[in-house]
């Protein structure tokens, strides 16, 4: 079989094998519709508390708008209470028509941890079992309910454990097997490791044994180039690969990677399509939150947008300080003209 290749989800059907991870503060609607665009399978949404749906936030509906582009999305909830994330389903199921629900069983920030959230999953796999039948039993019950609905797959992504004396990879899995878990993926970094130091991919593979076949494994942690992804779908055989930080400011990572795992060789864009890409993004999010908060959040998404670029520094020096959409072409413009006069 070809590295690059459909998986399926419970009964969903997703053509190919490059997701877009949850990341707080960007994989938001206007950045999935670019990773979309350049080939991402299926994206999710940055994480939403169980707690905020339940109590009618706005903000939590806003995070789970399907995107321009998005054929296939996942709203990904995070909670520590079983009771809480149930009845959050039928919220998530009702205001949108995502194809499928995450659990956060991996998110090491400590307000995350305090709720009994997140990495705390991965620390106890009794309330990671608890939690994930919660929400597949939630899910099956709308769905009966609502057959027009459609089935709707419930995945989560853990940690391998802890901290390194507590590896708990393998007694989460099987909570979550046991659980009905639809798909499982792994950061393969401790809460303790934050982002820092390596993801251990022989915990990835180890996990592909363990699982051996019975729901699809996803792999993140380390992959954020074309043949880092090709180097961990081979050694790991992981059966799909979710880009995190290595997509920050490059949804072309994504067209990158596909051409790489099904020819061998890739293109890279030039800088005025990463700036293109970039001002996308910014004109879906004025539409979206209004261009005073759209401008403050691009600021230091258009410094991602520009990293590695030759004079680079001096330009998110000046990125940093835009107010407006303007300004922001004010900034990047001359070096646009300044670069496609050197070609």
């Amino acid at each position: 079989m070809s590295l690059y290749h459909p998986v399926k989800i419970g009964s969903l059907e997703v053509p190919g094998n490059l997701f877009l991870a949850p990341i707080a503060g960007y994989s938001d609607r206007a950045f999935r519709s670019l990773c979309a665009e350049q080939g991402a399978a299926m994206c999710t949404t940055e994480m939403v508390s169980a707690e905020a749906l339940t109590r009618g936030s706005l903000k939590s509906e806003e995070l789970m708008t399907r995107s321009p582009d998005e054929k296939i999305y996942a709203v990904q909830i995070f909670g520590g209470n079983a009771d809480v994330m149930e009845r959050a389903v039928p919220l998530v199921l009702s205001q949108t028509d995502c194809d499928s629900i995450d659990i956060n069983g991996g998110c090491p920030v400590p307000k995350i941890i305090k709720s009994g959230a997140g990495s705390m999953l991965t620390k106890e796999p009794d309330r990671l079992y608890a939690i994930v039948k919660a929400v597949k039993d939630a899910c099956l019950k709308y769905t009966s309910e609502h057959p027009e609905r459609g089935s709707v797959p419930v995945t989560i992504k853990i940690r391998s454990g802890w901290d390194g004396n507590n590896i708990t990879w393998k007694e989460c899995a099987q909570a979550a097997l046991d659980a009905g878990a639809d798909g499982i993926t792994i950061h393969a970094r401790t809460r303790a490791q934050g982002y820092e130091g390596h993801a251990n991919w022989d915990i990835q593979r180890q996990l592909v044994e363990f699982i051996n076949g019975r729901i699809p494994v996803f792999g993140s942690g380390d992959a954020n180039t074309p043949e880092t992804a090709k180097q961990m779908l081979e050694e790991t055989g992981v059966d799909g690969v979710m880009f995190a930080r290595g997509a920050m400011g490059d949804p072309f990572l994504f067209k990158r990677t596909i051409q790489y795992l099904t020819s061998g060789h890739y293109e890279q864009e030039s800088f005025a399509e990463r700036i293109k890409a970039g001002f996308k993004e910014l004109n879906i999010n004025v539409e979206e939150k209004g261009e005073k908060a759209a401008c403050l959040q691009m600021r230091k998404k258009f410094c991602a947008y520009i990293s590695g670029v030759t004079g680079g520094a001096k330009i998110r020096q000046e990125v940093v300080q835009a107010q407006t959409v303007q300004d922001f072409k004010n900034i990047l413009m001359p070096y646009l003209e300044q670069m496609n006069s050197m070609d």
